[in-house]
């Protein structure tokens, strides 16, 4: 998957978890370990380690609970 897909999916669960109450990183957190297949996951690993250029601070804090 392109960069800037799993950016905009990313933080498009960021949006929507930081209208619920409770930990939005947890949150988001939890929902891409549901939804998310490994290589997914592990795409959004590698883009923070980069740098995670344009992801909210919530997915980047969520990615650190994968």
């Amino acid at each position: 998957m392109s960069p800037e897909k799993l950016v905009m999916m990313a933080n498009q669960i960021a949006l929507f978890f930081s209208t619920q109450p409770g930990d939005a990183a947890d949150k988001i957190a939890d929902h891409l370990k549901d939804f998310w297949g490994p290589e997914m996951r592990a795409q959004l690993l590698q883009y923070v380690e980069a740098g995670g250029g344009g992801l909210q601070p919530s997915v980047r804090e969520a990615a650190k609970r994968l």
